[in-house]
């Protein structure tokens, strides 16, 4: 069985994984362990809630890797999550994941937007920082930001709150840049916007598709330890 969490980073999920994926809700803490206890071979982490849930436990994936589930990770939570869990065998994908393990992002937050209830199919509205950058480097590539003008837009980027971050709000805070060049910059900012989450959502289910649906026997280099992880607070 193949199992991939997924919202605002790849809101279409469902139409794209096929008949071999059973694609889910962006995942909560025990999601992982609840798949795999019942029979998940791979796993592909997405998306997963951090605001007003507790989020994936690191323990549920380690337990899922010591079982010999593949356990894939990007874009959004997953990316976190492979990050810290890829010397145990997580499996991360795509840039963002690249940008945390190597220490250039270090901040959850810049995965962080605003999306629609699951119910009306969790489209994105507001813009994350790690799209931001990507959106940036491109117009960058192609010389189309004047010299010093990313910067001021990575500002203001920075102090929007997540849930308001938006292009038209990013150039509205740009104080520097004068009222009648901002409708130019936010056509040419929406016209070459990344969703670089996206992208690498594509890429994880991608591999999810192509890996073997049946679990490892491969033995690893460490050990889970017992501990009453499972176990629920009481309040």
């Amino acid at each position: 069985m193949k199992i991939i969490f997924a919202g605002p980073s790849l809101p279409d999920a469902a139409s794209l994984a096929g008949e071999a994926i059973h694609v889910l809700p962006p995942a909560m803490q025990g999601d992982v362990l609840a798949q795999v206890e019942q029979g998940a071979h791979v796993i592909g982490l997405i998306d997963g809630g951090f605001e007003y849930a507790a989020p994936v436990w690191h323990k549920e994936i380690l337990h899922a890797l010591s079982l010999g589930v593949a356990v894939f990770g990007a874009a959004s939570m997953g990316a976190l999550r492979a990050a810290e869990c890829h010397p145990f065998g997580m499996i991360g994908l795509g840039r963002i994941f690249e940008d945390y393990r190597t220490g250039r992002l270090v901040d959850d937050a810049a995965v962080a937007l605003m999306h629609a209830p699951s119910a009306l199919g969790s489209k994105p509205l507001t813009i994350p920082l790690v799209n931001v950058s990507a959106t940036l480097d491109a117009m960058e590539d192609r010389r189309l930001l004047a010299g010093g003008l990313r910067q001021t837009l990575e500002d203001a980027a920075n102090a929007i709150f997540f849930k308001k971050r938006t292009w038209r709000a990013v150039v509205a805070q740009c104080a520097e840049i004068a009222e009648p060049d901002r409708p130019q910059l936010l056509a040419a900012l929406l016209s070459n916007s990344v969703d670089q989450k996206r992208l690498d959502a594509l890429e994880l289910l991608k591999a999810v598709q192509d890996a073997r649906d049946i679990r490892s026997n491969v033995d690893l280099p460490w050990k889970l330890h017992a501990t009453a992880f499972r176990a629920r607070p009481a309040l």
